[in-house]
């Protein structure tokens, strides 16, 4: 699922209040760092992670994008070592999950 710039915009702003809990360091993005972000992500739909100055492998638009590849999620936004990922979670009921601005289809002419 491709996001729109409006539902970026409005998970961009839900990740202001977010604590960072996903630390890629010096061991980079392995088996274990990708099922905490998996789980994370199912518990939570939007997580912030950063990459640490000890890694020297991955800046955060590298990794960011890895482990988003990894865990079937998107890249909400990379800002300096930091970035966020959102994956809709599938065990949440309906009207506890983030629920995104809906898009408006172009009526065809």
């Amino acid at each position: 699922m491709e996001l729109t710039s409006k539902q970026r915009a409005q998970l961009r702003a839900l990740a202001n209040s977010l604590d960072t809990i996903l630390q890629i360091g010096k061991d980079g993005i392995g088996e274990n760092l990708v099922k905490q972000a998996d789980d994370a992500l199912e518990a939570r739909e939007l997580i912030k992670g950063r990459v640490l100055d000890n890694n020297i492998d991955y800046d955060a638009r590298a990794a960011a994008e890895e482990l988003a590849k990894a865990t079937r999620s998107e890249v909400v936004q990379v800002i300096g070592s930091k970035f966020v990922l959102y994956r809709e979670s599938h065990s949440k009921p309906k009207e506890k999950r983030i629920q995104l601005v809906k898009t408006k289809k172009k009526s065809e002419k």
